[in-house]
Formats: structure tokens, C-alpha cells, sequence
């Protein structure tokens, strides 16, 4: 199957970053196309640039309609995610939702760390119905350019630790930036650590196996006849319903 790894940033380190992550988590036969943003912010910190980010990420996945089995969003935000799922042919996969879902299969609640932005995370918990299921989130002091690596790791670590105390069976590791952090620190967590990449990789693989049809109702089924004005052609045929 050919996966679309989709990054809303534009920043083509966090592109890589995941895509090295996905393609390490990928089962034999999973093609893993990696695509940066054209437009937009360069790091998702804000309401703002999420927003901005969402019309990037759907002409990101409007240029590769049709020519891919599912699309995972690279961006801890999941950005647009509903939106993308109501636009593209094929299954579109948030790497928190499904680190977070998986986290729910392990048992228990879970935590989730992240470099900043807390509240924002707290919303989308709210939206995805896991508020139960979310012991805590910590944001961790370090900017993700930050060039010690050991010491990102060992904040991050520090704050799986104290999730842990406070009864989370699990820690998710929210962020594009994070990706494969959960391989290093593993060992010297005191519980489960989860990587958005890897289980977005896992369920996209599941969904194109499953052969799931998309909805031909309701508000997830595809758009028609929709006219807007300014934007890439790409994505103006999937509003037009002509893709």
C-alpha cells in the first residue's frame, strides 16, 4: 500500500523526522511518501497558525488524491482532520487519535506530553471524547529546535514519570517533533510510551485492510457541486466532487 505522510508545517526537518518514524514502524509492502507543506506556518504553536494550517494540509492532500491507499496527518494538532476525511477518497488517520486510541487498548488512563500548548490538547481530548481516559497532560519546557537531544529526552522522560505517579498506565508523546522518542526512553519508562507515527502508520495499514467503503451519507461523505474561488485546482475538483 502506498501511506501519504502529510506535514501542515513547513518545515522540511519535522517531514523527515516523521518520515523516518513511519517508514521504521511500516509492515513490508507499505510505500511511505512523505510531503511538506508549500504554505503556512513553519512550526503549529497556535489557533491561528492551525487554522492557517488546515487550508495548507487539505491542498497538500488534495495534489495526492486518487494516487494513495490512506494519508497520515504529521502534526500532533491533527490538523483539518475531519475536513480531510470528508475531502479524500481514501482513509486519513491523525497521529494523536491513534495514539491515543491505542493508549485507551492498553488499559487504564493515559497520559500525554507535549513541548507547549496544553490547553489546545485538553480541547481536542474534549473533542475526541477521552476526557476519562486523560490522567494529565505536561508541556515540556524546550523548543523543538533545541539542539540537546539528551536534554529533550530527559525532560520528556521526567514528565512520563510524573504522569505515571499520577495514575496514567501509558504516556503519548504528542508532537511531529517527538517522533521516535518513544524507542530511546522506552527502557527507562516506568510505563508504556506512545508515538504518534507508529500508531498512525499501524491503523492506517488496518483501515486500507479492512477495505472500509466511504460513508455515501452523512457529513463525512463526499462533497459535489461546491464552488470556491482562490484556491489549487486539486482541491477545487475534490469541492467540485469532480475527483
Amino acid at each position: 500500500m502506498r501511506l501519504l505522510v502529510a506535514n501542515p508545517n513547513t518545515t522540511d526537518a519535522i517531514t523527515d523526522a516523521c518520515a523516518a518514524a513511519a517508514r521504521a514502524a511500516a509492515a513490508p509492502g507499505t510505500e511511505i511518501i512523505a510531503v511538506t507543506a508549500r504554505f503556512g506556518p513553519a512550526v503549529i504553536a497556535s489557533r491561528a497558525e492551525n487554522v492557517i494550517a488546515g487550508h495548507a494540509v487539505l491542498d497538500l492532500l488534495a495534489e495526492h488524491a486518487g494516487t494513495v491507499d490512506a494519508a497520515l496527518l504529521a502534526v500532533s494538532h491533527d490538523t483539518a482532520l475531519d475536513a480531510a476525511r470528508q475531502i479524500m477518497p481514501c482513509p486519513v488517520v491523525g497521529m494523536t487519535e491513534a495514539a491515543c486510541l491505542t493508549a485507551c487498548m492498553l488499559g487504564g488512563r493515559f497520559g500525554l506530553v507535549t513541548f507547549g500548548g496544553v490547553e489546545l490538547y485538553r480541547e481536542l481530548m474534549t473533542r475526541y471524547g477521552l476526557e476519562s481516559r486523560l490522567a494529565d497532560i505536561i508541556g515540556v519546557n524546550a523548543a523543538t529546535a533545541e539542539a540537546d537531544a539528551d536534554s529533550i529526552g530527559s525532560k520528556v522522560l521526567a514528565a512520563a514519570r510524573a504522569l505515571a505517579a499520577e495514575g496514567a498506565t501509558s504516556v503519548v508523546l504528542a508532537g511531529a517533533a517527538l517522533a521516535s522518542l518513544d524507542n530511546r526512553l522506552q527502557e527507562a519508562s516506568p510505563v508504556p510510551l506512545l508515538d504518534g507515527m507508529a500508531c498512525g502508520v499501524r491503523m492506517a495499514e488496518l483501515l486500507v485492510a479492512l477495505k472500509l467503503p466511504k460513508p455515501r451519507a452523512g457529513s463525512y461523505a463526499a462533497l459535489a457541486g461546491r464552488q470556491a474561488s482562490g484556491i489549487s485546482e486539486p482541491l477545487g475538483a475534490l469541492l467540485r466532487g469532480d475527483r
